[in-house]
């Protein structure tokens, strides 16, 4: 039978201009007109609300139905509403909620007949926090966009990537309305459509009602067909995948069938705004898509040449911003620090120094750790096969000289003494012999002092045995009393050190015994060599001059008896760190940082690596110039990718730092190089794409918001509720950040 004025029902979907609509006799009671507007719109019931609006405004079903209410008017228009959770456009701020719900609840009950109410539309007056109010606290959430999507064999990290892709407002709408017609399937940038093609199909597949897990093999086929990189079932980077992703819809989708040629134009005087208005106009003028719309950006980069200090300024888009984590911005460096005083033992000091830094940062932290008197001063060297291969002492040199594998010493001197030449002692057993498991010859840290023009041997064999006294054993009864009077010789030399300058003479008679050659310290044999010790060019004589040449430091080569060995502790005279040892099975304490920390890392000024050297128009010559970032433009929808893989030549490493990022007042105001009061610059998360387990082997998940107070996690298939407590965690790697706009 055909009704003559049948019951119309419309479903409104958000920011769609089309409705859909249904015709349903009026003869059907509640019960049944209920069922078959679900069947209709093949959807859940917990998804559906009717409301009447001819006349009063008034709940006409709800979803329990021992509260079924009759059918009892004839209504001109009765608008079935479809809820769609955290799609909304007007995500206000949540302070003040329960005015804004007031508010919103009074305008929607007083509309007049006839009106349809947008759940999550750009009405103005709507958004996730009104459904939740406007339905009540028993409602349950919608289940659209709830829907998982199948791992293929280690697709995890794609499968994190499009959930967070999948929930992003306006990229939704886009996608699951008509994006056909701006395809650009000619653009040679692009991938003749195909990528955009196959992510809307996913995305409609995701968001259609009562979907069950979805598998992405098209996707997957057409991202390996362009994308070798990602080909097989290996594990990847869902952030490389997120910007190889938005990258291809991009030119896919781009508006521009022709893209001009533009030059690039030098600021000449101009403000920036002028200028940056300027790049800006010229990137819209070959890139415009709804990606540019939504995800891009901009940035001014400042590079300033150390030589010439010619400025250049240039103004770029960007897609996302990847912020180091300051641990990665710097470097722990660990020194053996050698007191020339003769008073104590070396010590180990690990410091933290800027990974980009200078010699002089060095410097300065290690003298605040081992407390460098003001009248105290280093002298730094690289320590190789036990000689000093070199020594540091440029403050401007560059920290990236100085490999992990280094060992560094810092010799510990008074002020007062750097017009005296230096002296250098290298140790040498007399014969070859297993020393701590291992063939050798020479050994231990050499020990360095000054010493006076004019010195004699037996001040060489003081100075040295001055040195050595820190390293000694403990004697037994029948030692201390065979060399009572060489101990009474070093107390004397070391009890000098506290008033006068490490510049050490002595008597004859102090270092030999009844005009002896040798040394009265077991033996001792001193050899002026070169500087890698492997000479033994003249042996000195205790009671002659040294000849030296002038300025010039004095290698001294000293061999020791084998039956001695035992008397000193060679073990903590070569013991010398590298400068970074990695412990791979080592756990570190747990780090935490702030967002904003990363963020002023991201834009702190710093001299660029060697390998990125800036060719400077002023010198006409690549220079290591300075680099400041500062953001100029943001975009609506700030996707933050935080660095937590770091790679070098040995080894590849996860950072397990844990970020403490804004989930709902992200402030960047202080962080914006041009700001201007029609614009907010807060943003609240929508978006996590999580990495656990280490750089071998790990997983990928998503956390999202689906409206209200309501977080997900998307695990491949499986999606369950998360409190929102939980979603802050170090697996943190990509956060999705949308603009708060301010009503």
């Amino acid at each position: 039978m055909t009704d003559v004025y049948p019951l119309q029902l419309r479903l409104s979907a958000p920011r769609e201009t089309n409705s859909l609509g249904v015709r349903i006799t009026k003869k059907d009671n509640a019960v049944e007109f209920f069922k078959r507007a679900c069947k209709i719109f093949s959807v859940e019931s917990e998804m559906l609300r009717i409301w009447d609006f001819s006349g009063q405004t008034s709940l006409f079903f709800t979803n329990e139905k021992s509260k079924f209410p009759s059918y009892q008017r004839q209504s001109e228009g009765i608008p079935l509403e479809l809820q769609v959770y955290g799609l909304s456009d007007s995500f206000k701020c949540r302070e003040g909620k329960k005015d804004e719900r007031a508010a919103q609840h009074s305008t929607i009950t007083n509309s007049c007949c006839g009106s349809s109410v947008m759940m999550n539309g750009s009405g103005g007056i709507t958004n996730s926090n009104f459904i939740r109010s406007f339905w009540g606290s028993s409602c349950e959430a919608g289940s659209l966009g709830l829907t998982g999507l199948q791992n293929l064999g280690n697709t995890c990290f794609m499968n994190s990537s499009i959930q967070c892709l999948a929930h992003t407002p306006k990229l939704v709408d886009y996608f699951l309305g008509d994006f056909g017609r701006e395809i650009n399937p000619d653009n040679p940038l692009g991938m003749d459509g195909e990528i955009a093609l196959a992510f809307g199909d996913l995305l409609r597949k995701l968001w259609a009602p009562g979907a069950t897990p979805v598998a992405p093999r098209t996707f997957k086929s057409k991202l390996s067909r362009f994308a070798p990189q990602f080909n097989g079932f290996n594990q990847h980077d869902s952030q490389e995948l997120l910007a190889f992703l938005l990258d291809g819809l991009h030119e896919d989708l781009n508006r521009v069938k022709r893209k001009p040629y533009v030059e690039v134009k030098d600021g000449d005087g101009r403000s920036d705004k002028e200028v940056a208005d300027e790049y800006w106009r010229n990137h819209l003028a070959r890139n415009d898509s709804i990606i540019v719309d939504v995800c891009q950006g901009q940035y001014k980069s400042t590079l300033v040449c150390p030589v010439c200090k010619k400025v250049s300024v240039t103004f770029d888009p960007f897609m996302y911003l990847s912020l180091p984590l300051p641990s990665t911005m710097m470097r722990t460096m660990t020194l053996t620090v050698v007191n020339t005083d003769g008073n104590s033992q070396p010590s180990q000091y690990t410091i933290t120094v800027p990974k980009h830094g200078k010699f002089e940062d060095l410097i300065q932290g290690l003298s605040v750790a081992c407390s460098l008197g003001v009248n105290e001063t280093f002298l730094v060297a690289e320590i190789y096969n036990n000689c000093i291969l070199r020594y540091l002492e440029e403050p401007s040199d560059s920290l990236s000289l100085i490999r992990d594998q280094d060992q560094l010493v810092a010799y510990r001197f008074i002020k007062d003494v750097e017009q005296f030449p230096l002296v250098v002692f290298m140790h040498q057993l007399m014969e070859e012999q297993y020393m701590h498991g291992k063939m050798t010859s020479s050994f231990g840290i050499p020990l360095v002092s000054r010493l006076c023009n004019s010195a004699s041997g037996s001040d060489i064999c003081n100075l040295y045995l001055k040195l050595l006294k820190p390293f000694q054993t403990p004697r037994n009864d029948s030692q201390e009393c065979l060399d009572s009077s060489e101990s009474a010789t070093l107390e004397e030399v070391s009890g000098t050190q506290d008033t006068t300058p490490p510049v050490l003479g002595g008597g004859v008679n102090s270092c030999y015994r009844n005009g002896a050659d040798s040394p009265v310290d077991f033996g001792f044999q001193f050899y002026i060599t070169d500087e890698k010790g492997t000479s033994k060019d003249k042996k000195i004589v205790m009671n002659e001059i040294v000849e030296k040449e002038e300025s010039k430091q004095l290698n001294v080569l000293v061999c020791w008896p084998k039956k001695y060995i035992a008397e000193y502790d060679t073990r903590l005279l070569s013991s010398l760190a590298e400068v970074f040892k990695s412990s791979l099975f080592a756990k570190k304490p747990q780090e935490s940082v702030s967002l904003y920390k990363c963020l002023e890392a991201f834009l702190k000024e710093e001299p660029l690596g060697p390998e990125d050297m800036w060719y400077c128009p002023g010198c006409k010559k690549h220079r290591q110039a300075s680099k400041k970032l500062d953001l100029w433009r943001l975009p609506e929808i700030l996707v933050i990718h935080l660095k937590r893989f770091s790679y070098s030549r040995c080894f590849k490493n996860k950072l397990e730092t844990y970020v403490d990022f804004p989930d709902d007042n992200l402030d960047l105001s202080t962080y914006i190089a041009y700001r201007s009061d029609q614009i907010c610059n807060r943003y609240m998360l929508y978006a996590v794409s999580n990495h656990y387990g280490s750089m071998g082997g790990g997983h990928y998940t998503a956390f999202v918001h689906h409206g209200a107070d309501r977080w997900y996690d998307f695990d491949d298939s499986h999606v369950n509720p998360i409190s929102q407590d939980k979603i802050k965690s170090s697996a943190a790697y990509v956060l999705f950040y949308r603009r708060v706009i301010e009503v």
